[in-house]
């Protein structure tokens, strides 16, 4: 069994060599062929200069060179890091500065508009264009040019490797980031495996599923359908898709029977009229990333009756953490689940005691997968990092575990519920309010699409409650009708002062709603 992030392909490879590994539009590559460009390409930037544990930047879109490119950095010795191609310029500059990356692989054009910021890059030595080089290009970077297609094609002249083992770290992957500039999360091979490993059990991969992958692979849950698939020599169809109706069709197309997305998409994709085909092999679809409203997960259980759901927690710090068996879901539809295979989810209070049934807490992730730290952030890493009480005297030191700042109970069988996010809690008229209790009340009144509940500064009250809500397709909704209709399940103390509607609301680069910005977007809007 694998134990090096790219050795999942290489395995699959020599098991199957002729299954198809990869689809993106109208090309495939089978798992020879996936292995044979990773083992091209890892020998190519050996030859360019990478040592071990030299940062390789990917800059590009969801096709068939990013998924390369990301193993065959593994297989170099060195650490991937991978960039939303959403990020504009200057987001970009930060993570290649932060990085210190030594290699940038991306397009002419996400080169050209790079070119004033790649100025700063002083680790920067070579850029390889997976499209083409030309003199003007040459004139303008001072980075070496290198060429995609020359790399992959040229027989490799070394032969040196780099040895790797399991500890050492394989990749970057820089957070969303509620406050500041994204942080990178350094993921060692051991991390990445022992998350394919874990997510592949509980999900029953097999080499017959074909996984379609709409997350971004920046995104550590848009990842793990690449390591998961790879793991068991299943497929994965690459789409960059602009409409939700895209991805049913895609489904529908490609026989798809994994999917997995965030709820911003769940959301949208249970108001559309799914083709017959979509759901005809769709084995199970889960969810990440942000709470599921119960409305949504009822909708989704009645259009895909024969589908396994798994609502599922995770955090990039853990890579993955809890799921909720398919057939727990109707009996605790707002429940996150257990802890994954090989890791152990705790619920403490600050001194490291565990909280109570029921008790609010902090959820703390122990095990394998629990990340390296944040890269060059000794202060970040030593607040989200922290030792847990040793519950065995006589082992010496201290295990480390990951503290993620989400607040989350856990009920007398053992199922977690998250409640919030720790820096989320709205403080008003003297009572702690967390946002999620709000918001669901206000999915089950089948008047909204998308919700967020949100506290914004109050001189007399702390914080006045501002409900922002997208109204379903065709429903002629107004703050009264909504008020009215939630004020019966709400204390007092827990009703919106307003309600904002609008037609979409701001995303990160993962899809999810960032609430910062529409908080600030909020503020203007109410100081105007």
């Amino acid at each position: 069994m694998a134990e090096l992030l790219h050795d999942l392909i290489f395995e699959s490879a020599s098991r199957s060599p002729s299954q198809t590994a990869l689809k993106y539009k109208s090309s495939t590559l089978t798992y020879a062929e996936l292995a044979e460009q990773v083992e091209h390409l890892s020998r190519a930037l050996i030859d360019i200069g990478v040592e071990k544990q030299d940062r390789i930047a990917i800059y590009l879109p969801k096709c068939l060179e990013n998924v390369i490119a990301i193993f065959a950095a593994s297989a170099a010795g060195a650490v991937f890091v991978p960039i939303n191609p959403a990020l504009k310029p200057h987001q970009v500059s930060h993570i290649l500065l932060d990085s210190e990356a030594k290699v940038l692989i991306t397009t002419q054009g996400k080169c050209r508009a790079l070119n004033t910021a790649l100025g700063y890059c002083v680790d920067l030595q070579s850029v390889i264009l997976t499209d083409d080089v030309d003199s003007e290009d040459e004139e303008i970077h001072t980075q070496r040019l290198l060429a995609w297609d020359e790399l992959i094609a040229a027989s490799p002249v070394t032969v040196r490797v780099h040895r790797v083992i399991d500890s050492d770290m394989v990749s970057l992957i820089y957070t969303s980031g509620s406050t500041g500039d994204p942080k990178g999360v350094i993921l060692s091979h051991r991390n990445m495996v022992t998350g394919a490993k874990s997510v592949a059990q509980y999900l029953n991969n097999s080499p017959s599923d074909r996984i379609l992958a709409v997350l971004p692979l920046s995104f550590d849950y848009g990842m793990s359908q690449l390591t998961t698939a790879f793991l068991v020599g299943a497929s994965v169809v690459l789409i960059n898709y602009l409409l939700p109706m895209e991805v049913l069709n895609t489904l529908a197309q490609e026989r798809i029977t994994g999917l997995a997305a965030v709820p911003p998409l769940w959301n949208l994709l249970v108001e559309l009229p799914w083709p017959g085909e979509a759901a005809a092999n769709l084995r199970y679809i889960t969810s990440s990333g942000g709470v599921v409203p119960v409305e949504t997960t009822e909708l989704l259980r009645q259009m895909l009756p024969k589908t396994e759901i798994y609502l599922m927690y995770g955090l990039t710090e853990a890579f993955r953490s809890t799921y909720l068996p398919p057939e727990q879901i109707e009996k605790r539809p707002t429940s996150i689940g257990k802890a994954i295979p090989n890791a152990e989810v705790l619920v403490l209070r600050s001194d490291g005691t565990p909280c109570a049934v029921d008790e609010p807490g902090e959820l703390v992730h122990r095990g394998s997968l629990v990340a390296m730290g944040y890269w060059n952030d000794v202060e970040a890493t030593e607040q989200r990092f922290r030792p847990i009480p040793n519950r065995v005297d006589a082992i010496p030191g201290e295990e480390i575990a990951v503290w993620s700042g989400d607040i989350v109970k856990m009920d007398s069988e053992g199922y977690l519920y998250f409640l919030r996010r720790d820096d989320e809690l709205i403080k008003t008229m003297g009572y702690r309010v967390s946002p999620n209790e709000i918001e669901e009340i206000f999915y089950r009144s089948g008047l909204v699409s998308e919700v967020v509940a949100l506290g914004i500064p109050h001189t007399t009250i702390g914080q006045s409650i501002v409900l922002v809500a997208i109204p379903k397709n065709g429903v002629e909704v107004t703050e009264k009708l909504l008020l009215d209709d939630c004020k019966q399940r709400l204390a007092s103390y827990m009703m919106p002062a307003e309600i904002i509607f609008r037609s979409s609301l701001p995303t990160n680069q993962n899809g999810k709603v960032d609430r910062k910005q529409l908080a600030l977007e909020v503020l203007e809007s109410v100081s105007a």
